[in-house]
């Protein structure tokens, strides 16, 4: 089924190994309709064919006008288990963040499919104001949850890169759904936690708002990681969607809704993974 409005996307993505690093363990999947991040975990052997892997078992999404949101969710599973078979030297295990979006329909107009597992994150910016879409899958997160940790503390623990869901892991991970409403003028930023680790949301905010292009915008978020240390892998794709009719700005309301309820390094909370990663 298509998409009964004008639409466009324009998009920029573009990756960088790092400061520090010798290798990149992420992967991007940048194509319309669907826009992907993985951070893999595990080094050459393990993290880096995770990443690939997970972001080739939804590739053949791209290319469609929209995605049903049963096909998401099958590449979604297909990925896991992808990863989960990846063999690996001993003492090692695959495993990836997963978090983007797949442009699909609901009562036959545009939404965003929201996808997340990990700390990997997918923003929206909108009226001038950045919001995380995707909750962090990890454990300072949980903390902050449950009050035991401040935002500001939770930046600098020394757990921040240990997440609690993602591709490959041994049980079965649960990845977050939502639908977003499609607004013209509306920017969405997918990217690994290379990019929000090192560059604060006022000051990424900021980029995203003054500079119209997407590819620009993309390649200027990775250079403000970089000057800032660039201590991880970074990873950054920025779309925005264009021609949209008023009558659908009249009709979508903005806020999205729920489908259900020190190293640098990313690293799984549970084993086969915990002292095996780099």
């Amino acid at each position: 089924m298509s998409v009964p409005v004008a639409l466009g996307l324009l998009w920029g993505a573009t990756t960088h190994q790092g400061a520090r690093r010798k290798l990149n363990e992420d992967s991007y999947l940048a194509g319309g309709p669907v826009f992907f991040v993985a951070d893999g975990m595990g080094g050459h052997d393990a993290g880096e064919v995770a990443s690939a892997s997970a972001v080739a078992a939804l590739r053949p999404l791209v290319g469609s006008e929209v995605v049903g949101v049963d096909d998401v969710r099958c590449r979604v599973r297909l990925a896991h288990d992808t990863v989960r078979a990846i063999e690996t030297s001993p003492g090692r295990g695959a495993g990836t963040t997963l978090t983007g979006v797949a442009l699909t329909h609901q009562g036959g107009e545009p939404y965003w499919l929201v996808v997340n597992l990990g700390d990997s994150r997918t923003y929206r910016l909108a009226d001038g104001e950045l919001e995380q879409v995707s909750v962090d899958h990890s454990e300072v997160q949980e903390m902050v949850d449950a009050g035991a940790l401040t935002r500001e503390e939770a930046a600098t623990h020394p757990r921040r890169h240990v997440v609690t869901r993602a591709l490959g892991a041994p049980e079965d991970p649960e990845a977050d759904f939502w639908f977003l409403p499609v607004h013209a003028g509306d920017r969405l930023l997918v990217c690994s936690d290379g990019l929000t680790t090192e560059v604060g949301d006022p000051r990424i905010a900021q980029i995203l708002l003054v500079e119209p292009d997407p590819q620009v915008a993309a390649d200027r978020l990775v250079r403000e990681a970089l000057a800032a240390g660039g201590r991880d892998n970074i990873t950054v794709i920025v779309v925005d969607a264009t021609g949209l009719t008023d009558a659908l700005e009249r009709t979508a309301p903005r806020d999205g809704r729920p489908d259900h309820e020190d190293d640098e390094d990313t690293v799984p909370r549970r084993s086969p993974w915990k002292g095996a990663l780099t």
